[in-house]
């Protein structure tokens, strides 16, 4: 089992775009591989390979027991308004707020083997399939607050103990 530390705030690769997965090789079947250790952890949603340093479009998603993975995810159907949902992120230690995310998404992709899979939830699947997709566009969910929300959350980053 190889769980990858986690990127903090500040790291450039978190704002990364990462690159599309063209070979589906032993390089991206390890990836795969350390995503879906690193995710199993307590507490973890989802881990994006930028978070563990790597610039490939794949994440690792683990909500209620479900636990999966996305090479090249593409969002490609939401449902419902936008609601403020709390939401924290492992790259972010200790901080939550409300972010608006849709109560329900669709999310295809593929295995480590070139096949078409999907994902599709609502709640904490939903939020986690949009926040992984972020973060593989170079987007925290620091960058989805208001404006008033982000300059709180920007203070709390530089007084924490992490930064």
């Amino acid at each position: 089992m190889t769980v990858r530390p986690i990127r903090l705030f500040g790291d450039p690769v978190l704002k990364t775009v990462c690159d599309p997965v063209v070979d589906f090789d032993d390089g991206v079947r390890s990836l795969v591989a350390d995503l879906v250790d690193s995710v199993q952890l307590p507490g973890r949603a989802g881990v994006a390979a930028n978070q563990i340093g790597a610039t490939l479009r794949v994440f690792s998603y683990n909500v209620d027991g479900q636990i999966g993975y996305l090479i090249n995810p593409e969002i490609v159907e939401v449902r419902g308004e936008k609601q403020p949902t709390g939401e924290g992120c492992l790259s972010v230690p200790g901080l939550w707020f409300d972010t608006a995310r849709h109560p329900w998404a669709r999310a295809v992709g593929f295995d480590v083997d070139g096949n078409e899979i999907e994902v599709q939830g609502e709640g904490v699947l939903a939020q986690a399939l949009q926040h992984e997709t972020d973060h593989l566009n170079g987007f925290l969910y620091l960058d989805r607050l208001d404006k008033e929300t982000r300059r709180q959350a920007m203070k709390q980053v530089r007084e924490s103990d992490w930064f």
